[in-house]
């Protein structure tokens, strides 16, 4: 029951990050740069000082740590940027369908041999998500920021594969939080004095605390409980569970935010759920 609880939990902070950095944006409470200069900062003080309490200390080295970082930065800010326009459910879609597509390409570039059917899911997964950004429709997104939220997609698939063999997954995360941190508040502070800055000092209070909310507890928090609950799961069992995530969100933004739940994005979401269920589960 407790890993049932942890799970759920999870998944809801997952799901919670679209929602909060939309909440934030569509409210012009923050802009999208400092949104995610915030997140990160406060995704490094908690996964710091989880890490702290649990080792007495953080090491910020170590191997892949150079892909690790850069790949968590272009994901922290192509997400924000992308939430400029997009709905929270249609964003955490598109970044679930890539990240899901990413790391099939990766697998292939590791050699492995995919079966026909990981072959006819990634297959249908793709086409949702072609379906989803085709133009010409006036329910079409804004192209650009789809394209930024695909690039945070990839970014993330990236720094997946990049965790994969670590030995410690939340000291890892920790770390490139850190040192992605440090950049970015030092491009900042770069930007606010040469260039006038990121206007962070235009920011509400309600748009920081969603900031530091999504990157303390729906970050911090969430990757924490999850490296907790992933050892006791089946690498199938992950994955399927995180087929959640992208509904979670749609929810989210129709209650929260009376975001409009099209056919063409119910459509999309079918196909591009239903083609990672049928890549990511056996025969059986």
């Amino acid at each position: 029951m407790r890993l049932l609880i942890l799970a759920f939990l999870t998944l809801i902070a997952f799901a919670s990050n679209s929602i909060l950095n939309r909440v934030a944006l569509a409210s012009g409470d923050i802009d999208a740069v400092a949104f995610g200069v915030v997140r990160l900062c406060a995704g490094a003080v908690m996964l710091a000082g989880l890490v702290l309490i649990r080792d007495r200390r953080l090491k910020l080295g170590g191997p892949g740590r150079v892909v690790g970082v850069a790949s968590l930065f272009v994901y922290i800010f192509g997400f924000s940027l992308a939430y400029v326009s997009l709905d929270a459910g249609l964003g955490a879609l598109i970044l679930f369908g890539l990240v899901q597509i990413t790391m099939f390409a990766g697998a292939l570039i590791g050699g492995e041999r995919p079966s026909a059917r990981r072959w006819i899911g990634a297959g249908v997964a793709f086409g949702g998500l072609v379906w989803l950004l085709w133009p010409g429709d006036s329910a079409a997104p804004s192209l650009l920021h789809a394209g930024l939220m695909a690039i945070a997609g990839v970014a993330w698939g990236v720094y997946s594969l990049n965790g994969r063999g670590t030995s410690d997954a939340l000291g890892a995360t920790a770390a490139n939080f850190c040192i992605s941190a440090a950049i970015a508040s030092a491009g900042a502070l770069v930007a606010i004095v040469f260039f006038g800055g990121i206007h962070l000092s235009e920011a509400t209070a309600f748009g920081i605390a969603m900031a530091i909310l999504a990157g303390a507890v729906t970050s911090g928090i969430g990757y924490s409980m999850w490296y907790t609950v992933l050892p006791h799961l089946k690498g199938s069992t992950a994955a399927v569970t995180q087929l959640t995530v992208p509904v979670i969100a749609i929810a989210g933004g129709a209650v929260i935010l009376s975001e409009p739940v099209t056919s063409r994005l119910i459509v999309a979401a079918l196909l591009v759920l239903g083609g990672v269920l049928l890549a990511v589960t056996s025969r059986r």
